[in-house]
């Protein structure tokens, strides 16, 4: 009976499940596993036939299918986060959608694949400390904020889900990076998710421009073809492969310039008056051109300069941006919410109210702004730096300007080994992305959305570009290894 026992317990360890699971199962017994499968799940679907049960047998063959090739699920990403406008309820004012739930599920998957073959490796880069970094400082700040909450603050008994809807946006992000840091056979998946964005994401921009909106149109994209961050990251990639890779066929060529165009009339002509737009694609624009003609640097620093002081350059913004008219519109109104959220968030500085919080105590008093009175303001800064400070405090946005550099310094890096081919557009772009998407931060919560304002749905727009900025760090570790 011992002797019995201790062969069960020898079996049961966790190596020998392992090794069992890794076993392949013989084609036979799979096809008969196939039939009986499809089979039961006919008779069983048949009878109880909706759109949920539906989803749940797609779900499932996503999952086998991408425990065989997990790169299909960054594909399956991007085109989720372009094309699939489906939202889920979560019994609050909060929504999700496909795109954001595939990242941890995909993360998920890729952890497990790992395990299971014993070949879990992490892609070494100095942006990771502060990225992990800025995440535990979340936490911290969403436990500080909730123990020191003062009764007078009136919340929600389920205003805890609320934030951990916003801590999920910044683990959400982190994770998009690090999947796509770590992507398998990098040479070929990159250029295959690169060129799935262009021609997917590039493709119905371009329609978009020169058909207009059309219902058949809005039935097959997202929201995020109206949010910055995707005008940025088309502007980034589609221009850096134009300016970098020589290796590009006609075709192609053709192809990225008709987006380029798309991009310039949507930012400069549709939506002039969406500053963040046109302020993005410029800086994008400006960034691609200084990483490809050096020698051009010191000749635009002086005629750059020479304009600023002459006022022609502040001047033709400020009127293109609209004027006094939309300053009194919007830009004055964005300090007195600034100065608001600053203001409330001072209570403890050092790590913020806790994420999602602020509008809670920002809107316990009225807002006076020229003649109007807000008596219940539901306030947002407007500012992703702002809003930052309010959700994780000092510490946490003193981390994420820590990740900030590190990431940029790694894109000039790169820059200077890669500069032509496929990999030096997508480093040039990629780095000219990660400019414009600071720059833009100064004029929403684009890259870090705050839940109550461009919430998920505008977040599978800088979802992308999260995805996308990991290609950074998986070129840098194949730099590496090109070392060895």
């Amino acid at each position: 009976m011992e002797k019995d026992a201790k062969t069960l317990k020898r079996y049961l360890t966790v190596d020998s499940v392992i090794q069992l699971l890794s076993r392949p199962i013989p084609r036979r017994y799979l096809s008969a596993m196939m039939v009986l499968g499809v089979l039961l799940a006919s008779s069983f679907l048949g009878q109880r036939a909706s759109m949920r049960w539906l989803l749940l047998l797609a779900v499932s063959f996503g999952m086998v299918v991408l425990l065989r090739v997990p790169q299909l699920g960054l594909l399956a990403v991007i085109i989720a986060a372009l094309n699939v406008g489906v939202e889920i309820s979560t019994g609050t004012e909060i929504k999700l959608n496909f795109a954001t739930l595939l990242v941890p599920a995909l993360f998920v998957l890729w952890l497990l694949k790992g395990l299971r073959a014993r070949e879990l490796h992490w892609a070494a880069s100095a942006a990771n400390r502060p990225f992990i970094l800025f995440l535990l400082a979340s936490l911290l700040s969403f436990l500080i904020g909730n123990a020191t909450w003062p009764p007078a603050v009136p919340r929600s008994d389920d205003f805890w889900l609320v934030q951990l809807a916003q801590c999920a946006i910044f683990v959400i992000a982190a994770l998009a990076f690090w999947l796509v840091a770590n992507v398998h056979e990098l040479e070929t998946w990159l250029p295959r998710l690169t060129w799935t964005f262009l021609y997917v994401g590039g493709g119905l921009a371009s329609v978009w421009m020169a058909f207009g909106s059309s219902r058949w149109l809005s039935t097959i994209t997202t929201f995020t073809f109206q949010r910055a961050p995707f005008w940025i990251l088309l502007t980034a990639l589609a221009g850096g492969q134009l300016l970098f890779n020589a290796e590009l066929g006609r075709v192609r060529q053709v192809y990225l310039l008709v987006v380029m165009i798309a991009v310039l009339i949507y930012a400069f002509v549709r939506v002039d008056d969406r500053t963040s737009n046109w302020v993005g694609v410029s800086a994008v624009a400006g960034v691609l051109v200084w990483l490809r003609l050096p020698h051009l640097r010191r000749t635009i620093i002086i005629l750059g300069g020479l304009l600023l002081v002459l006022g022609l350059v502040s001047g033709t913004l400020y009127e293109f941006a609209g004027g006094s008219e939309k300053w009194d519109e919007s830009g004055a109104s964005r300090l007195v919410l600034i100065e608001r959220v600053v203001s409330v968030t001072l209570r403890n500085p050092i790590t913020g109210l806790g994420p999602a919080s602020y509008r809670n105590y920002a809107g316990m008093s009225p807002l006076i702004y020229q003649r109007a009175l807000w008596f219940h303001p539901k306030i947002n800064s407007h500012n992703n730096y702002i809003d930052l400070f309010a959700h994780v405090g000092l510490l946490g946005l003193g981390l994420f300007l820590w990740f900030a550099v590190e990431l940029f310094l790694l894109g000039l890096r790169l820059n200077e080994r890669y500069q032509t081919g496929f990999i030096g557009g997508y480093v040039g772009g990629m780095t000219a992305a990660w400019v414009g998407s600071l720059v833009i931060m100064m004029l929403a919560d684009w890259m870090l959305p705050f839940v109550y304002n461009i919430g998920y749905p505008g977040f599978q727009a800088s979802l992308l570009v999260w995805l996308f900025l990991g290609g950074l760090v998986a070129i840098e570790n194949m730099n590496n290894a090109e070392k060895c």
